[in-house]
């Protein structure tokens, strides 16, 4: 539950843009969890949501009516938002099915036909701009994407961030940003169009070799590109660019011009012209702003599928990457051991975040955490996305099991793993659960499968051992990675609940996280998760084949597995990546950590 603080600002703020409701003939007002360049994590100035509601989780949709209000969420954050919402008023609502539009009837149920419906377009995807438009026509109520009643009511809102740039130098880089572009041209005319606009950070921070600190845990900065048939812009903010990089940038042929003028410019494209927008990674408002005259090619944005096939310079330096990374958690894993078996200072689930990060950062290239650690210990790891925080935390005390979901930004790549530690004696039912997610990451581990089949149909492959047990977990599977940029990124996703759409299409050199779970709300959650890169494995009479080769070098804890749970292969799996796992990380981890890593990797 949040404090009676909290639930006092909560309900002062709603008066408030109830108010601003009013005044502009708005009878609903949708607030997503977004910014204007579709972001999963938001810069402080954009968490408008978290700041009206008082819910701190990273996704979720408010809708506000002038007597009601409702937070859409999703299975992960059902019991967070429970907690967070009580007393405010407003009402959580679970979205469980596949609806793209899970609030609509909520909308219907509580708008009389002719009512206005407010939202801010920069904000929604030109998809989802779309489909909620002709939903809500549909429902008889008119839809303003052109409002913003957030920024008249929030006093000493957050600026939005305007931290300088830096170079991705060539040491990490294969292709300058000059091919890059060029590339994309090419890819752009290939589409029938003439321009291309950029929205997204991660597509723009890739494709000019550049990355920033605007946005927490992600090297991204707040920009737009326009890449047209001779000319490529840059809009951002004149202090966010030091002179040695301007320079190289304009020597570069890229044109510079101001964040604001965006919208200006892309009224001015010709009429006549064609652009290729991605309609997922553009926003609705952006969309609107183009020359009435302009015509549209509407497919994923070249650098997306580009940059998701990491090239062999790339992935040679994700392998160094995971060696630094897997020897700071094991430096991490020796030191918990101790602590927990000497008993001398308390730890507890914030103490193990600090941990992570303090063994981290002494490590060549590395930046900072790819996304928050998550560190929940018995009933807190049943929550998928269980942040502890300063006044929410629980001690690391007595028998069970601690689940750590971690990672980082370096240089050369970026982390994502999760392990399961067991504290005291694990029980029975806690092996046998940790086994059952064990099998399913081992057998979509070593699956190989048709080159370009949709990642969403490898998904049943990890569920399989758990399904049979009548089990299940409610996330994806497996999230694309970036290269020292978004620890979740596309094309691919491995998850029977996404579409099989063809740009989801596993190809060589995508780098993507297998990580079965398995939760029992109130007692323990269980996750095992490394990171792969689809390789070629063979070629037949039906075609190309991948498998993945695993890159994340880190010992998966042997204690809380039911042996006779595993087959023959199962174990021979576990025993040769514990062997490489030891065999890599031995000449960069400390004196003293090097027993630690011989025990936790000795064969099953």
């Amino acid at each position: 539950m949040n404090t009676p603080s909290i639930l006092n600002d909560v309900t002062t703020r709603l008066a408030a843009l109830r108010q601003e409701m009013k005044g502009q003939a708005i009878d609903a007002l949708i607030v997503p969890t977004s910014d204007p360049h579709l972001s999963e994590y938001l810069p402080l100035h954009w968490r408008s949501r978290e700041w009206l509601s008082g819910f701190t989780g990273s996704a979720g949709t408010l809708i506000v009516g002038m007597e009601k209000a409702s937070l859409w969420v999703d299975s992960r954050y059902w019991t967070q938002a429970l907690k967070q919402l009580e007393g405010s008023g407003i009402e959580m609502c679970k979205i469980s099915g596949g609806s793209q539009i899970p609030y609509l009837e909520w909308i219907g149920a509580h708008l009389p036909a002719g009512a206005t419906v407010g939202m801010d377009g920069r904000l929604l995807s030109l998809n989802q701009g779309r489909l909620l438009e002709e939903a809500l026509l549909r429902k008889q109520l008119s839809f303003r994407p052109d409002v913003d009643l957030i920024s008249p009511i929030w006093k000493g809102r957050a600026s939005v961030p305007k931290t300088p740039v830096f170079e991705h130098t060539r040491q990490f880089v294969a292709t300058s940003r000059i091919d890059k572009i060029e590339r994309i041209r090419h890819l752009v005319k290939e589409s029938g169009a003439d321009w291309h606009l950029l929205s997204t950070l991660d597509d723009i921070a890739w494709t000019f070799n550049l990355r920033g600190n605007d946005i927490e845990f992600n090297p991204v900065f707040i920009a737009y590109a326009l890449i047209g048939p001779e000319k490529t812009t840059l809009f951002i903010d004149n202090e966010k660019l030091p002179d040695e990089i301007r320079r190289s940038l304009v020597s570069d042929g890229i044109g510079i011009m101001a964040y604001e003028d965006t919208e200006k410019i892309l009224h001015r494209i010709p009429s006549g012209s064609t652009m290729l927008l991605d309609p997922r990674r553009t926003s609705y408002f952006m969309y609107r702003q183009a020359n009435s005259g302009v015509k549209f090619v509407e497919t994923v944005n070249p650098a997306v599928l580009l940059k998701s096939r990491k090239e062999t310079f790339e992935i040679e330096n994700i392998r160094k990457t995971m060696i630094e990374d897997g020897a700071a958690f094991c430096e991490f894993q020796a030191w918990f051991d101790d602590a927990i078996e000497s008993g001398n200072s308390p730890v507890s689930e914030l103490t193990v975040a600090e941990k992570i990060e303090q063994f981290r950062s002494k490590r060549p290239n590395y930046i900072s955490p790819s996304f928050g650690t998550i560190a929940g210990f018995n009933e807190n790891a049943a929550l998928p996305h269980y942040q502890a925080t300063e006044t929410d935390f629980s001690f690391i005390k007595g028998d069970g099991l601690l689940l750590i979901d971690t990672g980082g930004q370096y240089l050369g790549g970026t982390t994502d793993m999760t392990r399961v530690i067991p504290v005291g004696l694990p029980g029975q039912e806690q092996k046998k659960d940790f086994t059952l997610v064990l099998k399913g990451m081992i057998a979509l581990s070593e699956t190989c499968f048709p080159q370009s089949i949709p990642a969403a149909m490898l998904d049943s492959i990890a569920r399989k051992p758990l399904w049979a047990h009548g089990a299940d977990y409610g996330h994806g599977t497996g999230h694309g990675v970036g290269y020292f940029l978004n620890v979740h990124e596309g094309p691919q996703g491995i998850s029977y609940h996404a579409k099989p759409e063809p740009q989801t299409a596993m190809e060589e050199g995508m780098v993507t996280s297998v990580e079965p779970g398995l939760y029992k709300e109130g007692r323990w959650g269980i996750r095992i998760e490394n990171l792969v890169v689809n390789r070629f494995y063979r070629e037949t009479g039906f075609g190309k084949y991948l498998n993945f080769e695993t890159l994340t070098q880190c010992p998966i804890d042997t204690r809380c597995i039911e042996k006779d749970l595993l087959d023959e292969n199962e174990i021979a799996w576990l025993n040769r990546y514990h062997e490489g796992v030891r065999e890599k990380l031995m000449p960069f981890v400390p004196e003293h950590v090097r027993n630690w890593l011989i025990r936790r990797t000795e064969p099953l």
